[in-house]
């Protein structure tokens, strides 16, 4: 399973990826995919962001089940605590 969140992308990179993903809402794209078309897909995600941001939430073998991937100024930043992925609201400038 693939989750990916796009924040301040084209619609023509959404356009693109619907393409393998489904789009349950606008920036939010949910499917399942091999790990060389997902890993193409975040490679194709991060080179159309521009001033957006991107996370990307797949299925792995963790502790959690699953691993995260972000890349530009995203609303949360993912930190890791002993093992464990958490999301953190990062402190204004």
């Amino acid at each position: 399973m693939v989750v990916l969140i796009l924040e301040r992308v084209t619609p023509s990179l959404r356009g693109d990826l619907t393409r393998w993903l489904i789009q349950p809402k606008t920036g939010v794209f949910v499917g399942q995919v091999s790990a060389r078309v997902r890993d193409l897909l975040w490679d194709r995600a991060v080179k159309g962001l521009r001033d957006g941001a991107g996370l990307m939430i797949h299925s792995d073998n963790t502790e959690q089940g699953f691993s995260i991937k972000s890349a530009g100024d995203t609303s949360k930043v993912m930190a890791n605590f002993e093992g464990l992925t958490l999301p953190k609201t990062p402190k204004p400038l």
